[in-house]
């Protein structure tokens, strides 16, 4: 087994392995061309039973496993929303790793308690967020979301739903658009609400959650003996980055006192950017907000942010004291495991600190509009091209466009064209792209977000789509 003398050699060796993936991963293919099961067939059906060299298992690791990586941290990545990460990023992780800090309890690290307290502190800063707001690090979105209805239904049973389960007489309903995140679809079945009590709210002409369907959807559920409880708005849904208006969905719910949450997982970086914050006009009204580090501002996989107006509701919402977890600090400081849903917590604000630090302020601003600025270009050159149409109006660093020659009119002979030149796009490894449905109709979907993406990635990127769509016919 490794000793000492030996995990300092190979941690030389990893390191010099990583610095050079990163410096020439645009020279990779995007994403690997494999048959399933291959790589499951290359491993053994039994571990071995005498230790192997690390030599070894780092040979496998490059000639088994990197094979079958889609490689995220390409600048030809362009696909999903990013997950990205960041030389400061993968430093701190790796100091995360060597410490193994587990930090449910301010006990059990309190360094780690308090940098997350203070790194809250920063982000409400940065993004423009109210100052009453308390954040807590969440593992994803997901898990945030699931904790802001969580909370919301236990405020409104008075906490007797966490005791005694439901007991019948209430019907509630949670609000959201037909355009967002599936998260919330699976939070309501987790939560014990069932998918039948989740209300889709139609959108406007620009997918927006309408303030005005909502209002209606909530009288006709009160006059049919349901009880309205919490309503999810969205800035930046993943289709095609809509911004819900807030501010008039804030109003709605103020009107019927309902907890309201927004789920700005992708799209909350932008509001490091003083010309997005528009879109929290009506913030101080809302309940929990979330968005995601790990997805647009260069912090490594897992590291989601979650705020509240009121923590001690959360608190209520979440806290058990064991005996085994009792300590004579309770109350004076913040113990995260009481702050949701796990007990077992990462040291997730040591990669936010190396980030916030070594980006500063202006470097992730920066970068920000660096992608917004080149999501407009490659939306300049779908609108002047032959052959290519946009599927809805730019907002952020999301292009949402498909391939439309102009003799073919049938919409399903287009959503099978572009369903085919999204295949041949992705199989040729140059790039990675993803789709999804613009009001029926197939869209393909280029994100620029990855952290070191420029633009000759993303003018070489628009070459490909654009040869590729001439090398074949439907």
């Amino acid at each position: 087994m490794m000793n000492s003398h030996d995990f300092r050699k190979y941690a030389h060796q990893f390191v010099d392995w990583m610095a050079d993936y990163l410096e020439n991963i645009d020279q990779r293919p995007v994403k690997p061309n494999l048959k399933p099961h291959s790589i499951y067939q290359k491993i053994p059906d039994l571990p071995p039973q005498k230790s192997q060299s690390m030599q070894e298992i780092f040979d496998d690791f490059r000639n088994i496993v990197m094979p079958g990586v889609t490689h995220w941290q390409s600048p030809n990545f362009f696909a999903y929303f990013p997950a990205n990460a960041s030389y400061p990023s993968v430093l701190a992780e790796m100091l995360t790793a060597t410490l193994g800090a587990q930090c449910m309890i301010w006990e059990t690290s309190p360094a780690a308690a308090e940098l997350e307290e203070k790194m809250m502190k920063w982000l409400i800063a940065l993004l423009g967020l109210p100052e009453k707001f308390t954040g807590v690090i969440q593992d994803t979105a997901s898990t945030a979301t699931l904790t802001a209805i969580l909370t919301a239904r236990e405020q409104a049973t008075g906490w007797k739903c966490n005791r005694s389960g439901f007991d019948g007489r209430q019907r509630f309903r949670i609000y959201c658009s037909n355009q967002a995140h599936s998260s919330i679809d699976k939070a309501v079945a987790i939560a014990g609400f069932g998918k039948e009590n989740l209300v889709k709210i139609d959108v406007d002409d620009k997918l927006r959650m309408s303030s005005l369907h909502l209002k209606r959807a909530i009288q006709k559920d009160i006059a049919s003996g349901f009880s309205p409880l919490c309503v999810i708005a969205t800035l930046g849904t993943t289709s095609t980055t809509a911004i819900d208006p807030l501010s008039a969905i804030a109003r709605v719910c103020k009107e019927f006192s309902l907890w309201l949450h927004v789920d700005a997982a992708f799209a909350g970086t932008a509001l490091a950017l003083p010309e997005y914050r528009w879109m929290i006009e009506g913030v101080d009204n809302i309940d929990s907000f979330v968005f995601n580090p790990h997805k647009w501002m260069f912090t490594n996989f897992d590291c989601s942010a979650y705020f509240v107006r009121n923590k001690d509701i959360l608190i209520k919402t979440f806290e058990i004291l064991p005996e085994y977890l009792k300590t004579g600090m309770r109350g004076k400081v913040n113990d995260y495991r009481d702050w949701g849903i796990q007990l077992g917590r990462r040291f997730r604000a040591l990669k936010l600190w190396f980030v916030l630090r070594n980006f500063g302020v202006e470097g992730i601003q920066e970068r920000l509009r660096e992608h917004i600025r080149l999501a407009s270009l490659v939306a300049d050159r779908v609108m002047h091209a032959a052959n290519f149409e946009m599927m809805t109006e730019r907002t952020l660093n999301l292009v949402c466009f498909r391939y439309h020659p102009v003799e073919i009119s049938d919409e399903a002979q287009l959503d099978r064209l572009n369903e085919l030149l999204l295949s041949k796009l992705n199989e040729g490894g140059k790039l990675y792209l993803t789709h999804t449905r613009v009001k029926g109709q197939y869209s393909l979907r280029l994100v620029i977000g990855q952290t070191y993406v420029q633009r000759l990635h993303v003018e070489k990127a628009w070459q490909t789509i654009l040869e590729t769509s001439k090398s074949f016919q439907l």
